[in-house]
């Protein structure tokens, strides 16, 4: 079975409390490792404002999953997120080889680092 990597962004209604959010994320982490998926990474950015107002919200939970799957996962994960009203948003993309190199060095650090600012001689 061919594998591919992916990464899922949802956005999370802001009214759930934080024990709701977490059970929400919980489900679709589930729903990705019973499907023969493997989770790489998560990011969990918690209430952040949204750009433009969703559902007369203004702020949202997001909440990133990064994981290599089967090609049939995408289909049933985005139905699992339309039938979930807690979800307001989300996407979920195919990642190529360069992005699964670059998100793998965002994780170590690699562009968390300031310039170095060198000092001009007088």
């Amino acid at each position: 079975m061919k594998l591919k990597n992916y990464e899922s962004v949802i956005i999370l209604t802001p009214v759930l409390s934080e024990k709701q959010m977490q059970e929400a994320v919980s489900s679709f982490r589930q729903l990705i490792t019973e499907h023969d998926g493997k989770i790489i990474h998560e990011e969990n950015w918690g209430l952040t404002k949204l750009a433009y107002p969703i559902a007369k919200k203004s702020t949202g939970f997001y909440h990133i999953f990064e994981f290599e799957a089967p090609v049939t996962i995408v289909e049933k994960l985005e139905l699992a997120y339309r039938r979930d009203e807690q979800i307001l948003r989300y996407m979920t993309i195919a990642l190529d080889k360069h992005a699964v190199v670059y998100n793998e060095r965002r994780r170590k650090g690699a562009f968390n680092k300031k310039a170095e600012v060198k000092e001009v001689a007088k």
